[in-house]
């Protein structure tokens, strides 16, 4: 039996419609140019740009097929998902993207977000579909899973700390905490590092990091230059062997906000662990070295005074999050970001 729609939710979703296909189009006519422009094909096109549809939809290309795709979050703020006037209302709003980026409804895939209260992981299997492709950012290659998860392998709001980090690479020994898919570590290689380390707990996503890696040609033939290494990033920090005695010149520390995986015993909690977790970075950063601190929390209140360097050394704190937002998440702040270097401290004269 089919379900009528109220007439005053059919008036409704139509004028939403509407507002939202005209917004879609004004923002990918600029962003397709900038996306070509700057050799990116992955990309947002909307971010709950209109607040009464919280959508972020994502244009994702394939890099050998050309086939284009969009995921399409949407932000469940109340128990409405088995309510049928929202399923109508998504359903008209997906259609108007379908139609208005000339995108086919079997290349759309939706996923509902809810508030995170710590129990779930982002990183939860959904599905087993396993819709995944390669698409090129900056001539390098990273794998995406549009349908299994309901994040794809690739944060897109990170794309200028990427590139800046390629920029910064040439030579160095890079650490890539929380590695996650290795997205940072491809850029790093690519810029030409000496060594770049990806750590993180979870077998799946490093095998991940593995792969992209290695589509980019960064793990045939290569004698020690790139390391994975698997488990928890407090535990890895801490460890004492003579390995871990190591130094980078960079390292990049973007943790969930909140983690308590089964698989070891620590909880983090970024809100409370930041400072401590910045502290035990250092320790492991070369004298002149940078660490690229970021994270998605709204409540973090960070403080450079409460971050203890080793001894023998101070640091400087820049807040680099304007810089590092992309243009196509101009006018939000998807995250925060700092660039802490540290030096020796020498005694006064």
């Amino acid at each position: 039996m089919q379900c009528v729609i109220p007439e005053e939710i059919r008036l409704k979703t139509e004028q939403q419609t509407e507002f939202f296909v005209n917004r879609l189009q004004k923002k990918a006519r600029h962003l397709s140019k900038w996306a070509s422009r700057n050799g990116i094909h992955a990309y947002r096109i909307y971010g709950r740009d209109i607040p009464e549809i919280p959508l972020d939809v994502d244009l994702y290309e394939d890099a050998f097929t050309g086939e284009k795709f969009l995921h399409i979050s949407f932000y469940q703020y109340k128990d409405t998902t088995d309510n049928e006037d929202e399923k109508y209302r998504l359903k008209k709003l997906t259609d108007g993207a379908s139609k208005t980026l000339s995108i086919p409804e079997k290349n759309i895939f939706i996923k509902t977000r809810k508030r995170q209260r710590g129990e779930k992981s982002q990183y939860e299997k959904l599905r087993e579909k396993d819709l995944s492709f390669f698409v090129e950012e900056y001539g390098s290659l990273i794998k995406v899973n549009l349908s299994d998860y309901l994040d794809t392998g690739l944060f897109l709001d990170h794309r200028a700390l990427r590139h800046k980090i390629r920029q910064e690479a040439a030579g160095k020994k890079i650490l890539n905490l929380f590695c996650y898919t290795g997205a940072f570590s491809v850029q790093a290689a690519a810029g030409g590092a000496a060594l770049v380390t990806s750590v993180d707990l979870s077998k799946t996503y490093l095998s991940r990091a593995k792969e992209n890696m290695d589509k980019n040609g960064f793990i045939s033939g290569a004698r020690g230059q790139y390391e994975f290494i698997c488990t928890d990033v407090m535990e890895f920090l801490q460890e004492k062997s003579t390995h871990r005695k190591e130094h980078w010149d960079i390292i990049i520390c973007d943790p969930p906000t909140f983690s308590n995986s089964k698989r070891t015993k620590n909880d983090l909690d970024t809100d409370r662990d930041w400072a401590f977790l910045c502290g035990v970075c250092l320790k492991k950063l070369s004298i002149g070295g940078t660490l690229y601190f970021s994270t998605n929390s709204k409540r973090l209140r960070f403080d450079m005074d409460k971050i203890t360097p080793p001894t023998g050394t101070e640091i400087l704190c820049r807040d680099i999050t304007a810089e590092t937002i992309p243009e196509d998440f101009r006018g939000k702040k998807p995250h925060r970001c700092w660039e802490i270097t540290m030096k020796e401290r020498f005694p006064p004269a």
